[in-house]
């Protein structure tokens, strides 16, 4: 609450944008793998742009920004050492004394299944804002498209990372995809990526019940069948006739 009265509603993202640049920069600074920092960054740069172009026309609320500097600040680390490399075991065990890999028996490093939950965790809400302004989505397509959205675009990264991967080859192609030769990677990274938004949406949707009067009227009605007419060939035949009866009358 603190923040959100100091800062106003264009001076936060500002902050955040600021305070990503440091860390941008930082690690920025000797990755582990210079060809693959870049490679990974490229859709960082790609949204921050968006980010920045929109944030006058098309301000996000602060926990949209909040929640999208979070995530893109786990990448920043996943791509200074690599989501494969990343020494989260080591940090954890520096804190605590003892490894995490050995409590939980982990063989491979997680880091990237972190980053994927995360992704549809810290994604959704900021993806339901924009449905929910600029489609006017309601109800169940409130919750459902935004977990949708998470779970395509997860798909599309996936396909994405293939074909990068297929473009440069070699070691960087490998680094890129971190499948830490696990041939299930991309369907369980795209189940996590589910997984997260999903909850994120049942946690949205249950504060939302908690606190808007009738969101159980909203729910119903986002469901009701609006127009009980087919489409398809119905459709066309209508707007057929339409556009004809137009068209007798000039």
């Amino acid at each position: 609450m603190f923040l959100l009265k100091r800062f106003s509603h264009y001076r936060y993202p500002m902050a955040l944008l600021i305070a990503f640049q440091h860390l941008f920069v930082l690690l920025a600074i000797a990755p582990y793998d210079r060809k693959d920092w870049l490679l990974e960054n490229v859709l960082t740069v790609a949204c921050i742009v968006v980010l920045a172009l929109t944030a006058r026309k098309f301000p996000l609320s602060r926990i949209s920004y909040t929640l999208i500097f979070i995530f893109l600040c786990m990448h920043q680390i996943g791509s200074h050492y690599t989501y494969a490399m990343v020494p989260y075991d080591t940090w954890f065990s520096f804190i605590f004394g003892e490894s995490l890999n050995s409590i939980m028996g982990w063989s491979r490093n997680h880091f990237d299944r972190l980053a994927h939950f995360s992704y549809g965790l810290l994604l959704a809400y900021p993806i339901r804002e924009l449905f929910h302004r600029v489609a006017h989505v309601r109800g169940f397509w409130g919750y459902f498209l935004p977990l949708d959205i998470t779970m395509s675009t997860s798909m599309l990264y996936e396909l994405i990372e293939w074909a990068a991967a297929e473009v440069v080859g070699g070691e960087l192609g490998a680094a890129y995809l971190g499948t830490q030769r696990d041939i299930w990677d991309a369907h369980k990274d795209m189940g996590l990526a589910s997984l997260g938004a999903l909850l994120a949406m049942l946690v949205t949707a249950a504060i939302n019940a908690y606190l808007q009067r009738d969101f159980a009227r909203e729910f119903s009605e986002s469901i009701r069948v609006k127009d009980n007419r087919p489409l398809g060939e119905n459709a066309i035949r209508r707007m057929w006739r339409k556009k004809k009866a137009g068209g007798d009358k000039r």
